[in-house]
């Protein structure tokens, strides 16, 4: 016979995500599992935070486990094309919280944030697959599946689904749906990156614009003791015409951004090339009869501006105390508590998203004579304050974004760009 076992609260996945939520509810009573297909440490990508994931980290008591990892400070983003570079920096923004955070390797980071959820009391299982789910909004049940091929149930009162691009209970519940984005996919390594470029600054992310291609972009994350995580990005056939293998493509199309070929030009790579097709991913919605659905499990955009971790953390503290509402026999409207709050950040990000790759958004960031107030309203939603409806450019970010895109004209040359 099957056997079949019960908790509280199920978590399905044990990233950032799964790590919050099951930390902030384990450390209140309830009985968590958190159950995780892979062995971590595991390597992922999503490595430079936004200083908005360092209040979600207080929030759920998981700051002090990501400060032991002594990461890579980091203070904003910096953009280069066609020669020309232009940097926010995230301590002046608009928005009031943290203006720093750090540039981590996941593996390191999210095996911090398990094992600091796992001493607040969650009990966390790896090497165990979900699958199948029946929804239930008193006792939601789960399939499992070791890598023995033993089967098992739990039952829960409530299920988190924190699966990331594993997409769990999308699948399993019939909601997945095709995401409004491009279709498009990442290469990328860590390198040993040996940069001796004076000007070069580790404290930001830099963000490349392929020189005569727009739509190919490029991100550059140091590491703390000289190591960088590299990647480009691009619509599949653009990838596949760079080269005949993918090594081949990520290089070659390193080299044609100036930039990144002076600063990678001593690099060696110290992992294998790995690939992310077709990422953007979409749901009908983030809920159910006993269960919901954070971070990437649900809704993931585009990798330009380094949202996911900040949406997961952001969904997962969202989550956990109407999960503990629910527990306790109070009615929570899911629709209007958790999806549509966590929908209207979502949506901010999008619109920058979505600038971004019409060009309305690089014409912002590289011009020259913008108002410190304006410059510091933009950094806030780069910085992930996307939920701050103060800020004009989260309150009516499209329009807001087209009225200052309008205002701003890049005049290009072949060996720079110029703002007027």
């Amino acid at each position: 016979m099957e056997k079949c076992e019960t908790t509280d609260v199920a978590i399905i996945g044990a990233g950032p995500a799964g790590a919050a939520a099951a930390a902030w509810l384990a450390q209140r009573g309830y009985g968590v599992r958190v159950l995780e297909r892979q062995h971590f440490p595991r390597f992922s990508i999503g490595e430079s935070l936004l200083p908005q994931c360092m209040v979600h980290l207080e929030t759920c008591g998981l700051l002090e486990a990501a400060q032991a990892g002594d990461y890579q400070p980091k203070n904003g983003a910096a953009f280069c094309w066609r020669g020309s570079e232009s940097a926010i920096d995230f301590r002046h923004k608009f928005s009031p919280g943290p203006g720093t955070t750090w540039q981590v390797e996941r593996a390191d980071f999210d095996h911090r944030l398990i094992e600091a959820a796992s001493q607040a009391g969650a009990e966390v299982t790896h090497g165990v697959e979900v699958t199948d789910f029946t929804a239930d909004r008193e006792s939601p049940r789960l399939t499992l599946q070791d890598e023995s091929g033993t089967m098992q149930h739990l039952n829960a009162r409530f299920v988190l689904d924190a699966s990331g691009y594993g997409r769990v209970l999308a699948r399993l519940t019939g909601l997945d749906r095709p995401s409004t984005l491009a279709n498009r996919s990442a290469l990328f390594t860590h390198v040993e990156d040996r940069i001796r470029c004076p000007d070069h600054d580790r404290e930001k992310i830099l963000i490349g614009i392929h020189p005569r291609h727009s739509g190919i972009w490029y991100w550059l994350i140091p590491f703390r003791h000289g190591r960088t995580s590299v990647g480009v990005v691009a619509e599949p056939a653009i990838l596949e015409a760079a080269g005949s293998d993918d090594p081949t493509r990520l290089w070659s199309l390193i080299g044609e951004e100036p930039r990144f070929a002076e600063l990678l030009e001593n690099a060696e790579a110290v992992r294998d090339i790995a690939r992310l097709q077709s990422y953007s991913a979409d749901i009908k919605r983030l809920h159910g009869p006993g269960f919901a659905v954070l971070g990437n499990a649900g809704e993931f955009l585009d990798p330009v501006f380094s949202s996911g971790v900040t949406i997961a953390l952001d969904s997962a503290v969202r989550a956990a105390p109407l999960v503990a509402r629910q527990l306790e026999g109070h009615t929570v409207d899911w629709a209007a508590e958790f999806e549509a709050p966590l929908r209207r950040g979502v949506a901010t990000f999008r619109d920058f998203v979505d600038a971004w790759y019409d060009g309305r958004l690089p014409r912002i960031i590289f011009h020259d004579q913008q108002s410190p107030r304006l410059r510091g309203m933009i950094g806030s939603v780069l910085a992930g304050y996307a939920w701050d409806t103060d800020n004009p450019f989260v309150a009516a970010s499209r329009r807001r974004l087209d009225r200052l895109a309008e205002s701003c004209a890049i005049e290009a040359s072949p060996d720079k760009a110029t703002v007027t």
